[in-house]
């Protein structure tokens, strides 16, 4: 581990921990959702891995690998907050989202209109549209919402479950049916938005050309496509998901009660 000169050669700890590293990764892969990439993870978890090589030079007393172990799924994880994961400050704001098109649509019977979104949530349509591009990368299902907890630390705790892919989860729960009547329900533009995003793989330029709108129209839609339908599942009558973080007046009859 250590050169003629005495000092650790760090080459060395890298070659002979670099299969550690695909290991933690590997295991990570097993209980998360498919869209993760392991080569994501084996980039992130050698980061962590240089990281301990640093601070183990600098003097730390513990056994090296238990602590490399600590940082490279430390480092793993990290990686998966920053890339997957929208800060709460804009998950808040669509649930907001989420919770008006659920009152909206229980009282008229109909899917809300953008306009009626943001005069139930007592903003501008402009802002009402900044707020969807800001949410680009919303995604249907998250591991919080099978779960009463606001921790922070939520992928710490729960990359080791069993059942940890959230998709996954939800079609499991019977949940399947539903989804599916959710996605016909949607507008038409939102709807085509998600065939060609989902189905065909294009991009949100690519999208925009097909519908003659631009790409920041595109990720206005996609993210108010997927809060419609989180709001039909986690809003609905699905008892089998939690939802989280909804204050107690959000299942009230008056659009007002969605308002900041």
């Amino acid at each position: 581990m250590y050169n003629a000169s005495g000092t650790l050669n760090k080459d060395q700890l890298v070659t002979q921990f670099a299969p550690l590293v695909k290991r933690i990764a590997y295991h990570l892969m097993a209980k998360l959702p498919a869209s993760v990439e392991v080569e994501d993870l084996i980039q992130n978890g050698m980061m962590g891995l240089l990281d301990a090589i640093g601070r183990f030079e600098e003097g730390l007393g513990a056994q090296f690998e238990t602590y490399a172990v600590q940082r490279i799924r430390g480092a793993m994880l990290d990686g998966l907050r920053d890339n997957d994961w929208l800060p709460r400050s804009l998950r808040r704001d669509m649930r907001r989202i989420e919770a008006a098109i659920h009152v909206l649509e229980q009282r008229n019977g109909r899917q809300p209109t953008e306009t009626e979104l943001a005069e139930a949530l007592g903003m501008p349509l402009p802002e009402y549209q900044k707020m969807l591009n800001d949410a680009r990368g919303h995604q249907l299902v998250y591991f919080e919402d099978f779960t009463d907890s606001d921790d922070d630390d939520f992928l710490e705790h729960n990359c080791g479950r069993t059942e940890s892919d959230p998709l996954e989860i939800l079609t499991q729960k019977g949940m399947r049916e539903s989804l599916i009547k959710a996605i016909e329900d949607l507008p038409e533009r939102e709807k085509m938005v998600m065939s060609l995003y989902y189905d065909e793989e294009l991009n949100l330029r690519e999208i925009g050309d097909v519908l003659g709108v631009s790409e920041s129209r595109v990720c206005q839609l996609h993210s108010q496509a997927v809060a419609r339908l989180r709001a039909r599942i986690f809003e609905g009558d699905n008892p089998v998901v939690k939802t989280r973080g909804r204050p107690k007046g959000s299942k009230k009859t008056k659009a007002s009660t969605v308002a900041a």
